[in-house]
């Protein structure tokens, strides 16, 4: 297969867009990304289209993609795999160029979900990602079903609560000067603690915050990557896993092999270790699912990812910092939009060109998990 290269990336803030709709946030999270690209890109360019998307309250997704960016005479490819939708969208443009299928094409991922008729989506999605013999009708929606997993967690491991505020925390503090995260503020461990119970053991700072948001990616072939850019960013490995969606199937409820099976696909196709990644953009929508990552992406053994937090390992200036943008706890999480947003958080990052700037940062990894805990995918990037 031919290498691929990300040549641009950009994206929307994420926030609650009450007064724009899909057909505004796509233009304007491509118009991101183009500007991005250092020599120029003309939509002519673009010869191919994946778009990462829940659903939309604006219409046929596909049909809004091409009707809002104007162009209609190429091919979109709507992917939908849960929160492993904008991810799984990369793997597969990926495969389209490197195939030799088409040399420049686009990858979006978009979803606004903060208005009403979405929130009726919402619980739509849960639905039709969950196990409707027994998870749904049980009310084992995302936050139960993830809190079955993080109590069983809690207690097999030494790791506690505070372990999970310290999550917070650091993901908060990171956030904070991001312009394009939705919480832009700092909380400290009591806050996180004390907060509301949303279901044990998460509180409400446990909790990353529904949003609506597009993002962007504009990828080339290797043979087209020196027409846009002389800094590539090369994506060097993608994978896919899979688990049982039923919770009563799960052999392990400490771990997701789902992330395990996408990870070593990943790493296999890099040609990488974990000891590789500078950078990572792990998927937090609640805290312990950041902690149990840290040992099925490999950053720690069983049962020890607790000690990268008491090490400040996961910060900023640590030897691996962890959603140095905030995370999906501090800028948001539209669902569609949140994996193709990490890889922009990660374009800037192998660039040198971030908020929250991580130094000598040469590989970044992105890691987005759903369906519950039934898919993952990861992405891992190499600077240029």
């Amino acid at each position: 297969m031919r290498k691929v290269a990300v040549v641009g990336a950009g994206m929307t803030p994420f926030a609650e867009h009450f007064a724009l709709g899909m057909k505004d946030l796509l233009p304007m999270a491509y118009a991101d990304a183009a500007h991005s690209v250092d020599k120029g890109i003309e939509k002519s360019d673009i010869e191919a289209a994946w778009f990462g998307a829940m659903g939309t309250t604006d219409g046929f997704p596909s049909g809004v993609l091409a009707d809002s960016l104007g162009i209609p005479d190429i091919p979109v490819t709507r992917i939908e795999n849960s929160c492993a939708t904008g991810n799984d969208a990369i793997r597969n443009a990926l495969y389209g160029i490197a195939s030799g299928a088409f040399e420049v094409a686009l990858v979006m991922g978009a979803d606004k979900i903060r208005e009403t008729a979405s929130k009726a989506m919402l619980w739509e999605w849960e639905s039709a990602s969950r196990d409707m013999a027994w998870d749904y009708p049980l009310g084992v929606v995302s936050p139960a079903g993830f809190a079955l997993h993080v109590n069983r967690y809690l207690h097999e491991s030494p790791a506690t609560r505070e372990h999970m505020a310290m999550i917070a925390v650091k993901n908060h503090r990171q956030g904070a000067n991001n312009p394009k995260a939705r919480l832009q503020f700092e909380i400290t461990i009591e806050q996180a603690l004390e907060a509301p119970t949303v279901v044990t053991p998460f509180g409400l700072y446990d909790c990353a915050p529904q949003s609506d948001g597009a993002a962007a990616l504009i990828l080339a072939s290797e043979d087209a990557v020196d027409r846009y850019t002389d800094r590539p960013v090369w994506v060097r490995g993608v994978g896919l896993g899979l688990d049982s969606v039923m919770h009563q199937h799960k052999i392990d409820m400490t771990a997701f092999p789902a992330t395990t099976r996408a990870a070593k696909r990943a790493f296999r196709m890099a040609g990488m270790t974990p000891a590789d990644v500078d950078v990572a953009e792990i998927h937090d929508y609640f805290t312990g699912i950041e902690l149990i990552s840290y040992e099925d992406l490999g950053f720690a053994d069983r049962f020890e990812g607790y000690k990268l937090l008491e090490t400040g390992e996961t910060s900023v200036g640590g030897s691996l910092p962890v959603n140095p943008s905030g995370g999906l706890k501090s800028k948001g999480h539209p669902p569609g939009a949140t994996g193709v947003a990490q890889c922009v958080e990660l374009f800037d990052q192998l660039r040198g060109t971030a908020i929250n700037q991580v130094e000598n940062a040469r590989v970044g990894l992105a890691h987005n998990i759903g369906g519950p805990s039934a898919v993952s995918a990861v992405t891992i990037l190499e600077g240029p």
